[in-house]
């Protein structure tokens, strides 16, 4: 049998595939912007065959990962105030296999529980029409949304003095979740947590 690529492996095929999408040496040329013959002369369509081309490419991984069963799960680590979480969380490129779903679940207590921890006499804000506005909330907002995701996930933002916290609660395929391609069977809230009298910025 032939070498099965790990989760690491795909993520840095991924990643030099984009850089030639990116580059235009990879094009799909039959793509046309409109259909119409002469309309798409006049309109430059090398982005759009660049950005098919990857996606393209990123759906064959996506196939390979479901055949040979390779997980997306790659894992972080985040320290704020001096307290370190490790979690898992899918790749951004990868998809999530069901054991991945599992993975996230079991993980989702863990990263509340963090989160809870460092956002102790913090602003929170919901991220509303796209990340384009917030919206202030308290905890108990936060804890309502928590009820009914499945998975968590958390970033943050530092300089000498602002400090953003980022938490992402999902449900269903987290690929699908972000920027709601999959909405409602897959789906998230971003919820910020920033310094009081501060306002998010990521």
């Amino acid at each position: 049998m032939s070498k099965v690529y790990t989760t690491e492996e795909l993520i840095k095929i991924l990643s030099v595939e984009r850089q030639a999408c990116l580059k235009g040496d990879r094009l799909k040329l039959e793509i046309k912007v409109s259909g119409n013959p002469v309309i798409d002369q006049f309109i430059r369509t090398d982005g759009l065959q660049k950005f098919t081309a990857y996606q393209d490419f990123k759906a064959a991984i996506h196939d390979y990962q479901r055949k040979y069963q390779v997980s997306g799960i790659v894992w972080r680590e985040v320290t704020v105030k001096g307290k370190t979480l490790r979690y898992p969380e899918v790749d951004s490129q990868l998809i999530a296999l069901s054991d991945d779903l599992d993975i996230l679940k079991a993980a989702k207590n863990s990263v509340l529980e963090f989160w809870d921890t460092v956002t102790v006499e913090m602003d929170l804000y919901l991220s509303v029409n796209h990340g384009k506005q917030y919206q202030q909330i308290i905890k108990v907002d936060v804890d309502r949304i928590a009820h009914r995701t499945e998975w968590a996930s958390l970033c943050s933002f530092e300089k000498s003095h602002f400090l953003e916290i980022v938490l992402q609660m999902g449900w269903g395929q987290p690929e699908e979740a972000c920027y709601k391609r999959g909405f409602p069977a897959s789906g998230s809230e971003f919820i910020h947590a920033v310094n009081p009298g501060n306002s998010p910025i990521g």
